[in-house]
């Protein structure tokens, strides 16, 4: 039996190093109608679940506008492009779920925190399924069939637009 975590197309190789207590900043892709941009989300990580796996996942809390807002992503998600961690702190907790009741500065500093800035971009390597990479090369081949074109009908488009050019010249 194969481990599906090792076949899964949509892993992602450059696994980042988070830890509960570390002030990051997630780059999600965010598509409004046809347009694509980039949405940063910058907190400190509550919540680690389920280590390196398919089913990773961590929880980042900020304040905005005097709102805590909670936000879980799955680490292999293919919509986070970038994942930059700017500060950890030492902290003795597995969960901080005890900063949801704090306010003002005790929620955004905790103690010992220091500058640790590390950065993950995203690599992802797609695999398809064999069947749809062969369909992929008969279409390429079918393409490249359609696109070349012979010798003598090279020949006879060079003559006319010479002497489209010679006439222009001429008038």
């Amino acid at each position: 039996m194969t481990n599906i975590a090792q076949d899964h197309f949509q892993l992602k190789k450059n696994i980042p190093q988070l830890r509960v207590g570390d002030r990051v900043r997630v780059h999600q892709k965010i598509q409004e109608g046809k347009k694509e941009r980039i949405q940063i989300f910058e907190g400190l990580v509550i919540k680690t679940k389920n280590g390196k796996g398919i089913n990773a996942s961590f929880t980042i809390r900020r304040i905005s506008l005097g709102v805590g807002i909670e936000k879980t992503y799955p680490i292999h998600l293919p919509s986070i492009t970038k994942i930059e961690k700017i500060r950890s702190a030492k902290v003795r907790r597995a969960k901080l779920y005890y900063v949801r009741d704090l306010t003002g500065k005790k929620a955004r500093r905790l103690k010992g925190e220091k500058k640790d800035a590390k950065v993950w971009e995203d690599v992802i390597t797609e695999k398809k399924p064999e069947a749809l990479d062969k369909k992929d090369e008969n279409e390429n081949k079918d393409e490249n069939k359609n696109n070349k074109e012979k010798p003598e009908e090279i020949k006879e488009n060079k003559r006319d637009i010479e002497k489209a050019d010679k006439s222009k010249e001429s008038k």
